[in-house]
């Protein structure tokens, strides 16, 4: 049986990542990110590895892979381990370098069964599950796994999981939206939810600091980490931030043309001036004006 290799933390110390995707420049919900990631990381003496999201290469552009690496910097946020520039990334850090690990991870699902075909457009799934929970509506049919125009779904149950978090962590079932989840897309790239957790395995990762958005994202991937041969991840300790928003309480989003780090540069802001927007925005007593200014009050504070 083919098992994923522990990489970067074979000595299982405290290992964190931030993992941007280079589909747009970075906005302050970005940065909010890595700067609770950082207080996280110093919190629990763990270091912090950059993990570049590029798997959707339709999305990716060079112009935001240099701007990662800009913002990063200027917003003073350190990192030990993953890519210390392009050229480091670009060589050996993409995601593309690791399609042999997602692939053994997808045949080692194919040969538990727990891998099916779906040929239904999101259209016809939004017709028949206006809830938006796929209603299985392939599982019985035994599609071909070859045909080159299927999602690859996994087989979800009703198994108790266990989230570990800062209290006593949390038990549940695996939430209804993400039943039967797709693992692979129809242009033969492993989805993000694989993806996500196989380099989680990889690298060693044990302490997971996402937005909440991606709390569901988390229960999936603890169902899949379930399923491989080899993880660490479910012992990992979770941690779900609030977002930043747009006045009409939507998330900060770069294909929607949220304010960039970039804009704000190019209009005179320092980073002064954006850590104190976030510390406004954390609800901070303190008067915040860099990243150690955010970790000592996000600590202070007993957040999340």
């Amino acid at each position: 049986m083919l098992l994923i290799k522990v990489h970067t933390n074979p000595s299982k110390q405290q290992l964190t990542r931030i993992a941007p995707t280079p589909s747009g420049y970075l906005h302050l919900g970005n940065v909010l990110s890595f700067a609770i990631t950082y207080a996280l990381a110093q919190k629990h003496g763990a270091n912090i590895m950059l993990r570049i999201d590029d798997l959707d290469q339709n999305r990716v552009k060079n112009e935001y892979i240099k701007d990662i690496f800009e913002t990063l910097w200027f917003m003073e946020i350190p990192w030990q381990y993953g890519p210390k520039n392009e050229k480091e990334y670009q060589d050996r850090y993409s995601q593309l370098h690791r399609m042999g690990l997602y692939h053994d991870a997808l045949e080692q699902l194919v040969q538990k069964k727990l891998v099916y075909a779906c040929n239904c457009s999101r259209k016809e799934i939004s017709q028949t599950a206006s809830n938006g929970i796929y209603p299985r509506t392939c599982r019985p049919k035994n599609l071909d796994l070859s045909q080159k125009t299927v999602n690859w779904r996994i087989k979800t149950n009703q198994e108790q999981l266990f989230m570990k978090d800062e209290n006593e962590g949390v038990s549940r079932k695996l939430p209804a939206v993400m039943q039967d989840f797709v693992i692979r897309k129809k242009d033969g790239a492993p989805a993000y939810q694989l993806a996500s957790v196989v380099d989680d395995i990889h690298f060693g990762i044990n302490l997971v600091v996402r937005g909440k958005d991606l709390y569901d994202s988390s229960w999936a991937q603890l169902f899949l980490a379930n399923q491989l041969p080899t993880s660490t991840f479910n012992s990992s300790l979770f941690y779900h931030h609030p977002l930043v928003e747009e006045s009409g309480g939507k998330k900060l989003s770069k294909s929607a043309g949220s304010t960039s780090v970039k804009g704000l540069r190019a209009a005179g802001k320092t980073k002064e001036y954006i850590y104190g927007k976030l510390g406004e925005f954390m609800g901070f007593d303190e008067h915040i004006s860099s990243l150690d200014d955010f970790e000592k009050a996000y600590n202070q504070k007993k957040l999340p």
